[in-house]
Protein backbone atom coordinates (compact mmCIF):
# COMPACT_ATOMS: atom_id res chain seq x y z
CA UNK A 1 0.00 0.00 0.00
CA UNK A 2 0.70 3.70 -0.09
CA UNK A 3 3.47 4.99 2.02
CA UNK A 4 2.34 8.65 2.13
CA UNK A 5 -1.25 9.58 2.04
CA UNK A 6 -3.31 12.34 -0.29
CA UNK A 7 -2.78 15.42 1.86
CA UNK A 8 1.04 14.36 2.21
CA UNK A 9 1.00 13.91 -1.51
CA UNK A 10 -0.32 17.06 -2.46
CA UNK A 11 1.76 19.21 -0.41
CA UNK A 12 4.79 17.24 -1.29
CA UNK A 13 4.21 18.45 -5.12
CA UNK A 14 3.17 21.69 -4.28
CA UNK A 15 6.67 22.26 -2.15
CA UNK A 16 8.80 20.67 -5.07
CA UNK A 17 6.55 21.34 -7.78
CA UNK A 18 8.28 19.62 -10.50
CA UNK A 19 7.56 16.29 -11.55
CA UNK A 20 9.43 13.62 -13.93
CA UNK A 21 7.05 11.66 -15.84
CA UNK A 22 8.84 8.53 -17.25
CA UNK A 23 8.59 5.01 -18.58
CA UNK A 24 11.17 2.12 -19.18
CA UNK A 25 11.66 -1.56 -19.40
CA UNK A 26 14.98 -1.11 -18.05
CA UNK A 27 14.80 -1.54 -14.19
CA UNK A 28 18.35 -0.45 -13.44
CA UNK A 29 18.07 2.23 -15.52
CA UNK A 30 15.11 3.45 -14.07
CA UNK A 31 16.25 3.01 -10.68
CA UNK A 32 19.80 5.42 -11.65
CA UNK A 33 17.63 8.13 -13.00
CA UNK A 34 15.11 8.22 -9.78
CA UNK A 35 18.12 8.49 -7.52
CA UNK A 36 19.54 11.29 -9.79
CA UNK A 37 16.43 13.20 -9.19
CA UNK A 38 16.11 12.40 -5.71
CA UNK A 39 19.42 13.41 -5.14
CA UNK A 40 18.83 16.83 -7.27
CA UNK A 41 16.05 17.37 -5.25
CA UNK A 42 13.00 16.46 -7.02
CA UNK A 43 10.08 14.34 -4.16
CA UNK A 44 7.83 12.87 -6.22
CA UNK A 45 8.33 10.59 -9.28
CA UNK A 46 5.46 9.37 -12.10
CA UNK A 47 6.00 6.84 -13.46
CA UNK A 48 3.67 5.54 -16.52
CA UNK A 49 1.67 2.74 -17.63
CA UNK A 50 3.12 2.47 -21.16
CA UNK A 51 4.16 -0.54 -21.07
CA UNK A 52 3.19 -4.24 -20.72
CA UNK A 53 6.39 -4.87 -17.81
CA UNK A 54 4.86 -1.51 -16.59
CA UNK A 55 3.41 -3.47 -13.68
CA UNK A 56 6.89 -5.63 -13.15
CA UNK A 57 9.26 -2.83 -13.34
CA UNK A 58 6.83 -0.54 -10.83
CA UNK A 59 7.09 -3.31 -8.54
CA UNK A 60 10.11 -3.68 -8.04
CA UNK A 61 10.65 -0.09 -7.79
CA UNK A 62 9.01 0.58 -4.82
CA UNK A 63 11.21 -1.27 -2.45
CA UNK A 64 14.37 0.61 -3.52
CA UNK A 65 12.30 3.74 -3.50
CA UNK A 66 11.35 3.23 -0.02
CA UNK A 67 15.57 2.02 0.93
CA UNK A 68 17.12 4.73 -1.03
CA UNK A 69 14.89 7.76 -1.37
CA UNK A 70 12.52 7.63 1.57
CA UNK A 71 11.17 11.17 1.12
CA UNK A 72 10.15 10.70 -2.07
CA UNK A 73 6.52 9.81 -3.74
CA UNK A 74 6.48 7.24 -6.52
CA UNK A 75 3.20 7.59 -8.65
CA UNK A 76 1.93 5.75 -11.63
CA UNK A 77 0.58 7.39 -14.61
CA UNK A 78 -1.12 7.38 -17.80
CA UNK A 79 -3.91 5.27 -15.88
CA UNK A 80 -7.31 4.65 -17.28
CA UNK A 81 -9.83 2.18 -15.28
CA UNK A 82 -10.25 1.67 -11.77
CA UNK A 83 -8.79 -2.15 -12.35
CA UNK A 84 -5.93 -0.62 -13.46
CA UNK A 85 -5.14 1.91 -10.81
CA UNK A 86 -5.69 -0.96 -8.29
CA UNK A 87 -3.27 -3.35 -9.38
CA UNK A 88 -0.67 -0.06 -8.59
CA UNK A 89 -2.23 0.80 -5.49
CA UNK A 90 -1.84 -2.59 -4.28
CA UNK A 91 1.47 -2.88 -5.02
CA UNK A 92 2.74 0.48 -3.51
CA UNK A 93 1.39 3.83 -5.43
CA UNK A 94 1.19 6.86 -3.51
CA UNK A 95 -0.49 8.79 -6.14
CA UNK A 96 -2.77 8.03 -9.76
CA UNK A 97 -2.76 10.45 -12.63
CA UNK A 98 -4.77 10.42 -15.48
CA UNK A 99 -4.60 11.90 -19.32
CA UNK A 100 -8.33 11.96 -18.57
CA UNK A 101 -10.60 12.07 -15.65
CA UNK A 102 -12.73 8.87 -15.38
CA UNK A 103 -14.94 9.34 -11.91
CA UNK A 104 -14.44 5.52 -10.99
CA UNK A 105 -10.75 6.37 -10.69
CA UNK A 106 -11.27 9.04 -8.24
CA UNK A 107 -13.72 7.36 -6.04
CA UNK A 108 -11.44 4.40 -5.87
CA UNK A 109 -8.23 6.38 -4.70
CA UNK A 110 -10.55 8.81 -2.12
CA UNK A 111 -11.82 5.10 -0.92
CA UNK A 112 -8.23 4.43 -0.37
CA UNK A 113 -6.85 8.23 0.58
CA UNK A 114 -4.46 7.90 -2.36
CA UNK A 115 -3.73 11.48 -4.46
CA UNK A 116 -6.03 11.37 -7.51
CA UNK A 117 -4.63 13.51 -10.57
CA UNK A 118 -7.04 13.25 -13.35
CA UNK A 119 -6.39 15.17 -16.76
CA UNK A 120 -8.09 17.82 -18.71
CA UNK A 121 -7.86 20.28 -21.08
CA UNK A 122 -11.12 22.75 -21.18
CA UNK A 123 -12.94 24.88 -18.39
CA UNK A 124 -15.66 22.22 -18.19
CA UNK A 125 -13.37 19.38 -17.60
CA UNK A 126 -11.25 21.04 -15.05
CA UNK A 127 -14.69 21.83 -13.30
CA UNK A 128 -16.08 18.38 -13.56
CA UNK A 129 -12.89 17.12 -12.55
CA UNK A 130 -12.74 19.02 -9.09
CA UNK A 131 -16.55 18.46 -8.48
CA UNK A 132 -15.32 14.61 -8.48
CA UNK A 133 -12.79 15.37 -5.47
CA UNK A 134 -9.83 16.40 -7.53
CA UNK A 135 -7.27 18.39 -5.82
CA UNK A 136 -5.22 19.05 -8.37
CA UNK A 137 -6.23 18.88 -11.88
CA UNK A 138 -3.76 18.05 -14.40
CA UNK A 139 -3.86 20.28 -17.98
CA UNK A 140 -2.40 17.86 -20.86
CA UNK A 141 -1.38 18.86 -23.61
CA UNK A 142 0.39 21.70 -22.20
CA UNK A 143 1.58 22.29 -25.11
CA UNK A 144 -1.40 22.02 -27.19
CA UNK A 145 -3.31 24.67 -24.30
CA UNK A 146 -0.60 26.77 -23.64
CA UNK A 147 0.59 29.26 -20.59
CA UNK A 148 -2.46 31.72 -21.65
CA UNK A 149 -4.93 29.41 -21.00
CA UNK A 150 -3.64 28.39 -17.42
CA UNK A 151 -4.22 32.08 -17.01
CA UNK A 152 -6.74 32.68 -18.44
CA UNK A 153 -9.02 29.38 -16.32
CA UNK A 154 -7.49 31.25 -13.10
CA UNK A 155 -10.08 34.36 -13.53
CA UNK A 156 -12.89 32.31 -12.81
CA UNK A 157 -11.47 29.63 -11.09
CA UNK A 158 -8.64 31.35 -8.88
CA UNK A 159 -8.46 28.36 -6.66
CA UNK A 160 -8.23 25.45 -8.55
CA UNK A 161 -4.99 23.84 -8.70
CA UNK A 162 -3.16 22.82 -12.09
CA UNK A 163 -0.35 20.50 -12.93
CA UNK A 164 0.70 20.75 -16.18
CA UNK A 165 2.34 18.09 -18.26
CA UNK A 166 3.56 18.46 -22.36
CA UNK A 167 5.48 21.57 -23.22
CA UNK A 168 7.09 21.97 -20.51
CA UNK A 169 10.82 22.70 -20.86
CA UNK A 170 13.60 22.26 -18.34
CA UNK A 171 14.91 26.03 -18.60
CA UNK A 172 14.61 28.45 -16.30
CA UNK A 173 12.15 30.99 -19.58
CA UNK A 174 9.78 28.08 -19.72
CA UNK A 175 9.12 27.49 -15.58
CA UNK A 176 8.63 31.02 -15.54
CA UNK A 177 6.39 31.19 -18.10
CA UNK A 178 4.24 28.55 -16.43
CA UNK A 179 4.47 29.25 -12.97
CA UNK A 180 3.46 32.87 -13.69
CA UNK A 181 0.55 31.79 -15.15
CA UNK A 182 -0.54 30.23 -12.17
CA UNK A 183 0.24 26.24 -12.14
CA UNK A 184 0.75 24.57 -9.40
CA UNK A 185 2.99 22.29 -10.33
CA UNK A 186 4.60 20.87 -14.10
CA UNK A 187 5.38 17.28 -15.03
CA UNK A 188 8.64 16.89 -16.97
CA UNK A 189 9.49 13.81 -19.58
CA UNK A 190 11.46 13.27 -22.56
CA UNK A 191 12.84 16.87 -22.26
CA UNK A 192 14.28 15.84 -18.99
CA UNK A 193 15.56 12.74 -20.31
CA UNK A 194 17.46 13.04 -23.75
CA UNK A 195 17.99 10.00 -25.37
CA UNK A 196 21.81 10.56 -25.19
CA UNK A 197 22.02 10.94 -21.99
CA UNK A 198 19.99 7.64 -21.73
CA UNK A 199 22.20 5.82 -23.69
CA UNK A 200 24.98 6.76 -21.84
CA UNK A 201 23.29 6.29 -18.33
CA UNK A 202 24.75 10.48 -17.16
CA UNK A 203 22.99 10.14 -13.89
CA UNK A 204 24.95 13.03 -13.02
CA UNK A 205 23.77 15.08 -16.05
CA UNK A 206 20.09 14.45 -14.74
CA UNK A 207 21.11 15.24 -11.20
CA UNK A 208 22.88 18.40 -12.41
CA UNK A 209 19.88 19.14 -14.59
CA UNK A 210 17.28 18.56 -11.88
CA UNK A 211 18.71 20.22 -8.86
CA UNK A 212 19.13 23.82 -11.60
CA UNK A 213 15.16 23.22 -11.81
CA UNK A 214 14.78 22.98 -8.71
CA UNK A 215 16.70 26.09 -7.39
CA UNK A 216 14.60 28.08 -10.30
CA UNK A 217 11.40 27.04 -8.87
CA UNK A 218 12.32 28.03 -5.58
CA UNK A 219 13.21 31.41 -6.51
CA UNK A 220 9.73 31.45 -8.52
CA UNK A 221 8.38 30.73 -5.18
CA UNK A 222 9.80 33.61 -2.91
Amino acid sequence: MAFFDSTTVDQLIAKYPVVPVFYHEDLALTQGIIKACYDGGMRAFEFTNRGESALATFTALVPFIRENCPDMAIGIGTIFKAEQAAKFIEVGADFVVQPVTTAEVGALCQEKNIAWYPGACTLNEIYQATELGATVVKIFPGNVVGPGFVKSMKGPMPKVKVMVTGGVEPTTESLTTWFNAGVTAVGMGSQLFPSAVLANKDFNQIQQTVASLMETVASLSK
